[in-house]
């Protein structure tokens, strides 16, 4: 029997947390490296550069790829002839990890899992609890995967029951599009078929584990159906255009996994679950001679780019700034923005909503102001802020009339595209829309000098600050006319592809 004991779990659990949220997988960024090398695309290039900057910097400097850390997700292989020590409950040694890592003083990452989901939502503070699944396994050794899952890319997960002759390349080919650029495209899928409904959904995910092999599939040829179905989906949806952040591009997707389980002769489930550009997940395995060790991967694997930005970039003050000079701005725009901007997110773009319809005065002067959506990891040593990269802006869309409404607010930045209801508000109020990208958080936080609290702060993470920038790269996303690039570039680019492949 092998004895595994309770601290030596906990310990790797949360080395492996601190691991992954700065360390990329290898394979994850030489997929990366190549898709910057065949892209095209000027605007899905740079995109690109800067998840690659922001992945070199974050192994260096060991701080977060992405300022939202993630829901744990654990995947256990317990041998049958593991015993234990020190513990009396294995899913507790597991969620002590999970504390351990994100209050670890030299790396805070940022808590993200609130109790009570459909009520008071409030946030745990730790990170815990993690999704745990077990498995009892032939042996005498302990296997752990650890992931840590983005809220933007797990929000995008999708799921049907088809009719047994229904095409599961179909159903996916429907789904992609409506994902948007949410999930930080490119990134890898996967598709969990068979079993039953949790079944499949979690077939999904754990193909997502699964090293980036697909060149070496497209270069072998299919040997089963799950393998053609790899090589079907791939290439159909890299043909969507969809491209880097949704900006149109040659890659939307690094590599489709798919796996698959018996099911009931009348069903077809079938899940989506994509993983975005903050990829992060690692295995190590418990022999009872101690904790786990992660060696630290060969920086040579990560390209040295410059960070800069593209020569075109218009230069912007914020602190200067009209409506008529936004209003000429068009969707696609590359813009470096300095100056002071707002922050909130979800949380505080509720509450002042609802003051309003109270009829109480905000706490802040919205008026001319751009607001960023962001909700970023506390700092540490010297640092203004912690990495800061942007949330979805779709789901502010149900704020933003009355925002433009009824504070005078300028402008929005985040990542993603604008629903129709957001687009709408947006053209109304000739206001503008802007992203930053996705998936290179460290990177933003490099241009934010100076950090300052206004209000609601009991919301943590949540709350509203005033950031003063210098620099900060941004896309125009919607412009005051109503023009998105993120219909405009995938429509360019799925066009493009489907020339050059007739």
């Amino acid at each position: 029997m092998t004895v595994i004991r309770a601290e030596d779990l906990t310990q790797s659990v949360a080395d492996a947390l601190q691991y992954i949220s700065y360390f990329h997988p290898p394979d994850f960024i030489r997929a990366m490296a190549a898709a910057y090398e065949r892209e095209q695309a000027p605007a899905a290039k740079a995109a690109l550069r800067q998840v690659l900057v922001n992945s070199r910097l974050c192994a260096l400097g060991k701080r977060p790829i992405c300022q939202d850390t993630g829901i744990v997700n654990v995947f256990v292989d317990v041998g049958m002839e593991v015993t234990w020590a020190g513990g009396d409950d294995v899913d507790e040694m597991i969620q002590a990890g999970v504390r351990r890592a994100w209050l670890n003083p030299d790396n805070v990452l940022r808590p993200s899992i609130v109790a009570d989901p459909d009520g008071a939502r409030g946030n745990t503070r730790d990170n815990a609890p993690a999704v745990i699944h077990y498995r009892i396994v032939p042996g005498d050794k302990l296997t752990v995967e650890v992931a840590s899952k983005g809220g933007g890319s797990e929000a995008k997960s999708k799921f049907t029951m088809l009719n047994p002759s229904d095409s599961v390349v179909d159903w996916v080919l429907d789904m992609v599009p409506t994902m948007g650029a949410g999930w930080c495209p490119p990134g890898l899928l996967g598709i969990g078929i068979g079993g039953t409904a949790e079944r499949a959904m979690l077939l999904a995910k754990e193909s997502l584990m699964a090293p980036i092999d697909i060149h070496d599939l497209l270069a072998r040829g299919a040997a089963n159906r799950a393998e053609a179905l790899r090589i079907e989906l791939f290439e159909k949806v890299n043909a969507l255009g969809i491209g880097a952040q949704g900006l149109g591009g040659l890659t939307t997707v690094l590599d489709v996994k798919v796996a698959d389980c018996p099911t009931h002769a009348v069903n077809k489930p079938v899940a989506v679950i994509p993983n975005c550009t903050a990829t992060r997940h690692v295995r190590f395995v418990l022999d009872g001679n101690g904790a786990a060790e992660f060696a630290p991967p060969n920086l040579e694997d990560w390209p040295d780019l410059d960070a800069a930005a593209d020569s075109g970039a218009r230069r912007v003050n914020l602190d200067t700034i009209t409506r008529a000079e936004a209003q000429t701005w068009q969707a696609g725009d590359t813009l470096l923005i300095s100056g002071k901007l707002l922050t909130g997110r979800d949380a505080a773009h509720k509450r002042l909503v609802e003051m309003m319809e109270r009829g109480e005065a905000l706490p802040v002067d919205f008026r001319n102001r751009f607001i960023y959506y962001v909700g970023p990891v506390d700092a540490v040593r010297d640092e203004v802020v912690g990495p800061a990269g942007p949330t979805t802006a779709t789901r502010m869309d149900k704020f933003t009339r009355i925002m433009l409404e009824r504070t005078g607010l300028l402008g929005m930045i985040g990542k993603a595209e604008r629903g129709p209801e957001g687009i709408a508000a947006i053209r109304d109020h000739g206001a503008v829309s802007l992203i930053a990208v996705g998936g290179a958080a460290y990177l933003v936080s490099k241009a934010i000098v100076k950090s300052t609290r206004l209000a609601f702060d009991d919301l943590g993470m949540e709350a509203i600050n005033e950031f003063e920038v210098r620099d900060m790269p941004v896309t125009v996303a919607v412009d005051a006319g109503g023009e998105s690039v993120h219909l405009q570039g995938p429509r360019e680019w799925a066009q493009r592809i489907a020339a050059a492949n007739v």
